[in-house]
């Protein structure tokens, strides 16, 4: 008997093992260098105030993720293709235009971590940005679909990073925790913007669009969905571990000392004189590595889901003369994210930080699409959300849309709130 459950452990992590990728891969691509930045600047500007919002986040943000994956096991078929099949092309295409635009400005905000990382180590942003476009347009254009999620797969372990770099900070731990579980709410815009931007920068839109798309090109099915499943809660809680652990540096050292900052270069270089060498090179790594990883995969994720949603073929796998609108589009959205970067007096700031809210705005449309369509016996047969998943995902949306509709008044009658 012991020898069959030592059987079935190994073929259980052999099969898990084998599964184990998009959900990981997914989530932390969501800490990219515009998510960065929104975490330091949250840190810096309110302290720990705003840690609360990382548990109900981290809830909705596995419930969100779950669906995608579930919706792609289950039908075989990308999200956008869905949207498409369900309700038409003009939805499709209303829907594909908001988030081209949000993408890009990601993408954007992915070679401005690159460009500003290296600067802090020397090396100027006209020699590194064309270096690392080329590298990540090499890396998806000429690997396989294993030879790319390998790498994707070590790009998010060196997030890991972060950890050491926030003790060094020597943050006051009893804070952090009582914070964590105390909500505090403040009515002023900047205070409203940056927790849309947390939940735009952790609850992304572009990565149920993706997340579905790789669970169907790595070709898992039903059969192996509840390894899947736990392959997306892994990743799900990693990168708001990460998260947390970046507003904790900067809210131990930062905020203490009042210093402002507008980067997420700002807070590496600030770091040093506060927390030490290591602490600010560390900082500085995880930013190159988090820009880096995302200028390969946000490209991906809007060539997925635009061919998708216009019946073009699409995949990594595929060779060029098979899905040539895929990798053109790739090609475009790489060269064009680099290339803005390179425009001397480019506000980088205001185009990282934006694009985050601008996903927040995005996301509960996205995730009305997503509820309809897993919802629908005649899609998901008995794949349906349970009440307690339908409960939690139409009040994320709902949550959303309160908060978006109070950063738009603000913003127009930006005294209402005092």
């Amino acid at each position: 008997m012991t020898d069959l459950k030592k059987v079935s452990f190994w073929k259980n992590l052999f099969i898990f093992l084998a599964v184990l990728g998009p959900g990981i891969i997914t989530a932390n691509v969501d800490n990219d260098a515009g998510g960065i930045t929104t975490y330091s600047v949250a840190g810096a500007s309110f302290g720990y105030k705003l840690l609360w919002v990382f548990i109900p986040m981290t809830l909705a943000l596995v419930v969100v993720q779950e669906m995608s994956a579930r919706m792609g096991a289950v039908t075989g078929k990308g999200l956008a293709d869905l949207i498409r099949e369900r309700y038409g092309v003009k939805i499709i295409l209303f829907v594909m235009l908001g988030l081209i635009f949000a993408d890009l400005g990601n993408t954007v905000s992915e070679f401005a971590g690159v460009a500003a990382s290296m600067q802090i180590f020397g090396l100027s942003k006209y020699i590194a940005v064309p270096l690392v476009a080329l590298l990540v347009w090499w890396i998806v254009i000429k690997g396989s679909y294993k030879q790319v999620e390998r790498i994707f797969l070590i790009a998010s372990a060196l997030y890991l990073c972060y950890i050491p770099s926030a003790i060094l900070a020597k943050p006051a731990w009893g804070q952090v925790f009582q914070q964590m579980v105390i909500p505090h709410l403040n009515f002023n815009n900047n205070y409203l913007a940056l927790l849309i931007g947390l939940i735009g920068t952790t609850i992304a839109p572009w990565m149920q669009f993706y997340l579905q798309s790789a669970i169907v090109e790595k070709g898992i099915t039903v059969k192996q969905y509840n390894y899947s499943r736990l392959d997306v809660i892994l990743g799900c809680l990693m990168t708001d571990i990460i998260a947390v652990f970046i507003v904790v540096a900067c809210a131990a050292t930062l905020y203490l000392n009042n210093i402002h900052i507008e980067t997420a270069r700002d807070a590496a270089l600030a770091l040093e004189p506060l927390a030490g060498h290591w602490a600010s090179l560390l900082f500085a790594f995880g930013l190159f590595n988090a820009s880096v990883f995302s200028a390969s995969i946000l490209p991906l994720a809007t060539a997925y889901y635009v061919c998708e949603a216009l019946g073009f073929e699409a995949g990594v796998d595929k060779e060029w003369r098979e899905a040539p609108v895929f990798y053109w589009l790739y090609t475009f959205l790489v060269l064009a994210g680099a290339g803005f970067i390179l425009i001397p007096g480019l506000p980088l700031i205001q185009v990282m930080l934006w694009s985050q809210v601008v996903n927040g705005i995005l996301l509960p449309f996205i995730l009305i699409f997503m509820l309809m369509l897993i919802n629908n016996r005649d899609i998901m047969g008995n794949f349906i959300n349970s009440p307690g998943f339908n409960v939690i995902s139409w009040l994320t949306v709902t949550i959303l849309l309160m908060l978006t509709g109070l950063l738009i008044l603000i913003s127009v009658f930006p005294g209402l709130m005092g």
